[in-house]
């Protein structure tokens, strides 16, 4: 037994430097296209232009003071249907300063272990969810953003039969059906 033991151990050393091929795991379909790999550019800072537009969406979102516009589109008709300035951002209902499950620590010395630490109520817990760039907990609803070439930045949203589109400076469009911006009451004549 000790003679096996000792052939074993030999075999792996000797291997241990050796430059042995590995099976191929590039993931591959059924009709047997492989998986691509692409290198992608970045500029100076070494971001590319998905990381800078992330980055410059935080920023917008978060400069003090910063007004944004938002309309409401028919999806039917293309009428905008609500007009609002925004102060500050759009914030999704999902959105928490807390996550929406926890677990309480019993063990101190095990938090790293079984999540991200959190303190809720003055005690100690753990949960599984991360807390996001912006600081909160939850989820958004789902759009695409983007600047335009002036540098305006743009965030669309459809659902159902209505688009929700945010920018952070005012879109020509025809008169919306309900302005909240509009401060005056009038009323219909002879009232």
């Amino acid at each position: 037994m000790r003679q096996l033991l000792t052939v074993v151990v030999l075999t792996v050393f000797a291997f241990i430097g050796c430059d042995l091929p590995l099976p191929d795991s590039t993931p591959q379909s059924a009709s047997g296209v492989r998986k691509a790999n692409v290198q992608v550019q970045t500029n100076a800072d070494g971001h590319t232009t998905e990381q800078d537009n992330v980055m410059r969406r935080y920023k917008v979102d978060n400069t003090p003071g910063a007004i944004k516009h938002l309309y409401v589109i028919s999806a039917m008709t293309g009428d905008v249907l609500i007009y609002s300035t925004v102060k500050g951002k759009v914030t999704s209902s999902g959105k928490r300063l807390t996550p929406t499950s926890v677990n309480y620590v019993w063990n101190r010395e095990n938090v790293a272990n079984s999540g991200f630490p959190v303190e809720i109520g003055g005690r100690s817990a753990v949960t599984s969810e991360v807390l996001q760039d912006d600081g909160t907990y939850g989820n958004s609803l789902e759009y695409v953003f983007w600047f335009d070439v002036r540098g305006t930045y743009h965030q669309h949203y459809v659902q159902g039969g209505q688009i929700l589109h945010v920018a952070d400076q005012p879109i020509v469009v025809k008169t919306p059906i309900i302005n909240m911006e509009v401060t005056q009451l009038t009323t219909a004549k002879g009232e």
